[in-house]
């Protein structure tokens, strides 16, 4: 008897058995589950495992070394606006001033923005933008039929490093991956 007793409190401490939990796929992935946030503080984000708290526009991931990623989200009926931060470095080759300019990540992926006001997303995706610095906010209005987009900013002070809060839609996962694409 005390052997299943704490047997099953270890479970749950550990395993967060009995924890309901919030499970949430990219609306273009929905059988892929990004974001596990359960009823007693513990998360699961890309696989990696957390500790969370979350409040009416903010999850703070903390990870067992203290480290913390904060993360905006906004609800949108049974969808959630989840947004990944980027930092971007500035080619130093092109012409530049504020966030006007071409930003790059190791890994290939960049953002152009011109004095025009017309962006360049991985140089797939083109269109207009506007910047209110009071929100620090860009809002990107595509050519493509995509909805426009409004992604957070910060320009750190030598101007050499653009941080992005960029906003990707989710929805509700379930294991059998019948999540409904919108």
């Amino acid at each position: 008897m005390i052997r299943a007793a704490v047997m099953l409190a270890l479970c749950m401490v550990l395993a967060g058995c009995g924890a309901k939990a919030e499970r949430w796929a990219y609306i273009h992935e929905p059988e892929k589950e990004i974001l596990q946030l359960r009823s007693n503080g513990r998360a699961i984000y890309k696989e990696a495992e957390y500790t969370y708290t979350k409040d009416g526009g903010h999850i703070i991931l903390t990870d067992a070394a203290g480290n913390a990623e904060e993360h905006r989200y906004e609800m949108d009926g049974d969808k959630m606006i989840f947004y990944e931060r980027s930092v971007y470095t500035l080619d130093e080759s092109e012409p530049s001033d504020g966030i006007i300019g071409v930003w790059k990540q190791d890994n290939g992926w960049l953002y152009q923005f011109t004095k025009e006001g017309k962006f360049s997303e991985e140089n797939i995706f083109f269109g207009s933008y506007s910047v209110d610095e009071a929100a620090g906010s860009i809002r990107l209005m595509y050519d493509d039929p995509i909805e426009d987009a409004v992604l957070y900013y910060e320009l750190d002070s030598d101007g050499k490093h653009l941080t992005i809060d960029y906003p990707w839609p989710m929805v509700a996962y379930s294991a059998d991956g019948t999540a409904a694409k919108q």
